[in-house]
């Protein structure tokens, strides 16, 4: 069965991953060629068995999704992955992108969208539900927070004070309080308590 597409799965919960292999398996047009749960087994597992598509989470151990999507796409630049996720956070959704994903679904989406979504990768378009494309939207439209300004927010988020924030990033609390206030203004938020709402929506900081 040559034209088979050949597919490689990457998810770290071995439940979700069993139960997509034996579903997609059923398929005779599939044919799973390797199934991993961490980032740098995918990386290695790529180079060996080369699929046609990786279903790949963005979630991963050991290798986050959108870097292990970066590091095979830098020695397979032809390497076509559709992102199967539970977050929807619209900086997942663009590191996702950016990274080179050519599909993005979240988990929970009818079988015969994820059948349609692997056809359509693996004959090299591009498929991205409204949803998520509206999302996108709202993450390219939006300004971006400086790399400073991220590393106050993930301190936010973690329940540091200024004081301790200012201490952590050997900078004063004056300092502290500008990049906070600079990063309200760009999330459009009226305190410290909505911007860590928001950064964890958005997926701005981790909090898995």
């Amino acid at each position: 069965m040559a034209d088979r597409i050949r597919i490689m799965l990457v998810e770290d919960h071995q439940v979700v991953r069993q139960g997509l292999v034996a579903l997609l398996s059923t398929m005779d047009d599939l044919e799973i060629v390797g199934s991993v749960g961490d980032g740098l087994e995918a990386v290695e597992t790529f180079r060996k068995v080369e699929p046609d598509v990786t279903l790949i989470d963005l979630q991963l151990p050991k290798l986050g999704g959108a870097d292990t999507i970066k590091r095979i796409r830098t020695e397979f630049p032809q390497a076509r992955f559709i992102v199967l996720t539970t977050f929807d956070g619209d900086e997942d959704i663009y590191r996702a992108l950016q990274a080179g994903a050519r599909a993005y679904l979240l988990k929970g989406m009818p079988l015969d969208e994820l059948l349609t979504t692997i056809h359509a990768v693996h004959n090299g378009k591009l498929h991205i539900p409204s949803a998520v494309a509206e999302k996108l939207a709202e993450r390219l439209s939006g300004q971006e927070l400086t790399p400073r300004e991220l590393s106050v927010l993930e301190r936010i988020v973690a329940g540091r004070a200024n004081k301790e924030i200012s201490a952590d990033l050997s900078i004063s609390e004056a300092t502290v309080k500008t990049h906070i206030n600079s990063m309200l203004g760009k999330l459009g938020v009226a305190d410290r308590t909505h911007a860590a709402t928001v950064a964890i929506q958005r997926g701005l900081v981790s909090h898995r």
